[in-house]
């Protein structure tokens, strides 16, 4: 969905136990925070809460806002994507179509993450929080 020349896209700082999901996306051949676009009429936090049950089987409740990334997409579209901070409620990650990695991460590990927008974002997350 587009709004203001954007890409509309939601996704989720998924936390659990002082650590931040990030998920392989094959199809991509890239590690990412769970994300994706917003369907027909949903609103940014259903779809974040979609995205992360999709590609990191988890269940999770929103926390609050984290923080807006505005690049442009492989297919040279502005892309604007709205994150949550997100505790996990239950779940468990399985190879799906979407990813098939998930990894737990500290934050000494957040060069995993293949894009400067979502490293800077947890990096972001991380220092609010004083770790």
């Amino acid at each position: 969905m587009a709004n203001d020349g954007f890409v509309e896209a939601a996704g989720g700082i998924v936390v659990n136990n002082g650590l931040v999901a990030a998920v392989h996306r094959p199809h991509r051949s890239d590690w990412s925070l769970p994300k994706g676009h917003l369907e027909h009429g949903e609103t940014h936090e259903d779809a974040a809460l979609r995205e992360v049950a999709e590609e990191a089987g988890l269940t999770c409740a929103i926390s609050g806002p984290a923080g807006i990334t505005r690049y442009v997409d492989r297919k040279g579209r502005d892309k604007r994507v709205i994150y949550f901070e997100m505790t996990v409620l239950r779940g468990e990650f399985t190879v799906n179509d979407e990813a098939d990695e998930l990894r737990w991460l500290d934050r000494h590990e957040l060069d995993l993450l293949t894009y400067p927008a979502d490293r800077e974002l947890v990096r972001a997350w991380f220092g609010q929080r004083g770790e």
